[in-house]
């Protein structure tokens, strides 16, 4: 068997298992969940009007589902990294490197499982904010279709940093801590707010960050927005941390003893 079948052919195994995982501990990825639904709900029941600047509660319901979506993304993340670190801190992986499997392949079933997972909640979510009134009627197929691209691509990234952050965490805990910032910056973009109205002080640390261009990308193809060079912007974020994320991840695995 040739080495690219046995990669092809142990990742498939090592992303069945994942996905068994997934299936037979659902309380993980649905407590992530949570927090989205959540923060949907209260921006849009209890501060909609306000934040909304008149406009309306329709029109921030428009104007804060892309974010929110981006934002199901990082939460999602965030149970990888606690798969992760699981596997490194309760003995499979020591087995794992006793058997005659391609070695990266267990890295590889975590990426593509919660890249799944996520794409898998995204559309929860975006259902959610279907039944609440979300509307995209200016978008048409080949813009549907960027859109989930960009999607997959953005959680493409954020996996891979999430599984860097569960091969440096010592136990399942450390590596929820750890991979919290994956949530917390979409608090600080312009998933609920405008870049406009933010303080002078504060733009740049919204602006200059790899949510607020996939965001404003994601609002354009769904709302007909606008997207001038956020679209460069997010691929480039997203390719950048995806390359960072692997090396780090696959480099840390290789060198762990353990």
């Amino acid at each position: 068997m040739s080495s690219l079948s046995l990669a092809v052919r142990d990742s498939s195994t090592m992303l069945r298992r994942n996905l068994l995982h997934a299936r037979r501990y659902p309380s993980l990825t649905l407590n992530l969940l949570l927090t989205p639904v959540m923060l949907l709900l209260l921006f849009v029941y209890i501060f909609g009007d306000t934040m909304s600047g008149g406009a309306g509660r329709d029109a921030y319901i428009s104007y804060i589902v892309p974010g929110i979506l981006l934002m199901t993304i990082g939460s999602t993340t965030i149970g990888t990294a606690v798969s992760v670190s699981n596997d490194m801190t309760e003995g499979i992986i020591a087995r794992f490197r006793t058997m005659a499997i391609h070695r990266p392949s267990v890295l590889v079933g975590h990426v593509i499982g919660s890249v799944l997972q996520s794409v898998a909640s995204v559309v929860l979510v975006g259902a959610v904010g279907a039944a609440i009134g979300f509307r995209s009627t200016d978008a048409n197929v080949l813009e549907w279709l960027a859109a989930f691209g960009l999607i997959a691509l953005f959680a493409l990234a954020l996996t891979w940093i999430a599984v860097g952050m569960g091969l440096i965490s010592p136990n399942a805990e450390a590596a929820s801590n750890n991979a919290m910032p994956l949530i917390l910056l979409p608090l600080l973009s312009s998933a609920f707010v405008p870049l406009h109205s933010m303080p002078g002080w504060f733009r740049p640390i919204a602006e200059y960050q790899p949510f607020t261009p996939a965001i404003e990308t994601l609002r354009g193809l769904l709302l007909g927005t606008g997207i001038g060079h956020n679209g460069w912007l997010a691929v480039g974020w997203c390719v950048g941390l995806t390359v960072l994320g692997y090396f780090w991840a696959t480099a840390k695995f290789q060198a762990d003893p353990e």
